[in-house]
């Protein structure tokens, strides 16, 4: 009789995101005549910019003449999109990434997920606390993180490194030492960042230890201070220790039209075998590529008009998390983040579960966030807000909740 993989056993209840969007379809069906403003998931609402439905329009007028028709992508992607990633993304910041060590894909919660794939089972991972649940539920199912403790919401074999107020939302450098390394900055869920001097700390430890850092940079198009580095290879050495992971999701918008890339550097080996190589083998077998239609799409936000068009984009999300920063202030809340990333972490009130404080503020002002405790067990009595509804419905939404 056939076997299923058990590890999926192990996982506690469901994905996040689906749990609260149960949540909230039970809540809207019993209360019809409330409106619901969501800033819980991650999604963006402006529509996508019009250099890029521009590029969308011709890309698929060449899709329907045999002379420019395109079927299978090449197995990195287009060279036109990869040599613009290279140019803006990493040769401008001084980082000597060359397009053969970038993959094209179809975002990066895809490559967040599936980049286990090139590991050993026995690696010991280290995650953020709160961390993103792609990062240890991909593990989980690979059978990487051992059992669910339950009572310490926690999987036995992780390593956690606790993100708190006193470490100012950032992870120490672990005591045991892991093998694998995830960090993103800006961070998702607290919104939280690490100059560059700090990232390169962690550079030079994974480098001493013999780590990799699986680093997610999908929201370095919000970073506005200047000492906060855009990609991990601004750092001396990190091209023999980094994996970047990118999305084009949400600085330009392409949460629907899906779109990303992954970077692994050439230099980036274990025991002579180059993880580039392995990576490409996965890629091919695995995947057939993103859309023709939509790699143009995302080669025209590196135009000189889609770079105009899509900060305009950011910078009214980045607004929005003002508004709401400024709004929890003034209610009186404890809030982090808003700066140089587009979600707002604040501390529940009168020591409220992270779900009770759900309840009560879907209840009290109809509004949709993220509990805390989702992140992981140090996300415990926090909430996280996005910055990525309308204007009008963040607005709103902080009237409501000062309200309360």
């Amino acid at each position: 009789m056939f076997q299923i993989n058990e590890n999926y056993l192990k996982l506690p209840g469901s994905y996040l995101f689906s749990t609260i969007g149960k949540k909230v379809k039970e809540y809207a069906n019993a209360h019809k005549d409330k409106e619901i403003i969501r800033l819980g998931i991650g999604d963006v609402t402006l529509p996508l910019a019009p250099v890029v439905i521009q590029a969308l329009h011709s890309a698929v007028d060449e899709m329907g003449k045999a002379e420019t028709f395109k079927g299978y992508a090449p197995e990195l992607g287009y060279e036109f999109l990869r040599r613009a990633i290279v140019d803006h993304d990493y040769k401008k910041r001084g980082a000597a990434i060359e397009i053969d060590e970038v993959f094209i894909s179809d975002g990066a919660k895809s490559d967040s997920g599936n980049i286990g794939d090139i590991f050993g089972l026995e690696n010991k991972v280290a995650v953020c606390d709160p961390v993103y649940p792609v990062y240890i539920d991909s593990n989980a199912m690979s059978g990487r993180t051992g059992n669910y403790v339950e009572a310490a919401g926690k999987w036995d074999k992780v390593i956690y490194m606790p993100c708190t107020a006193e470490t100012n939302f950032a992870p120490e450098l672990p005591k045991e030492t892991p093998d694998m390394i995830y960090l993103c900055f800006p961070n998702n869920p607290t919104g939280s960042t690490i100059t560059k001097p700090e990232l390169q700390k962690w550079v030079d430890y994974a480098l001493k230890v013999g780590a990799v850092i699986i680093y997610d940079a999908a929201y370095e198009a919000y970073i506005s201070e200047d000492d906060v580095p855009h990609t991990i290879y601004e750092c001396k050495g990190a091209e023999a220790c980094a994996i970047e992971l990118r999305s084009f999701s949400k600085n330009a918008g392409f949460t629907g039209t899906r779109l990303g890339f992954t970077v692994v550097p050439k230099a980036l080996t274990c025991n002579g075998v180059s993880l580039n190589s392995l990576w490409a083998r996965r890629h091919g077998t695995k995947f057939n590529g993103a859309p023709y239609i939509i790699q143009k799409a995302g080669a025209a936000i590196y135009t000189e008009e889609g770079q105009k068009q899509t900060k305009e984009q950011v910078a009214y999300y980045m607004n929005n998390a003002k508004v709401i920063y400024n709004g929890l202030k003034a209610a009186g809340y404890s809030v982090s983040g808003g700066v140089n990333a587009p979600y707002i972490w604040l501390k529940t009130p009168d020591k409220m579960t992270s779900w009770e404080f759900f309840d009560f503020l879907l209840e009290k002002a109809n509004v949709v966030g993220t509990p805390g405790s989702g992140f992981g067990p140090s996300g415990e009595g926090y909430f996280r807000l996005t910055a990525f509804g309308s204007y009008e419905n963040t607005k709103k939404a902080m009237e409501r909740i000062q309200s309360i």
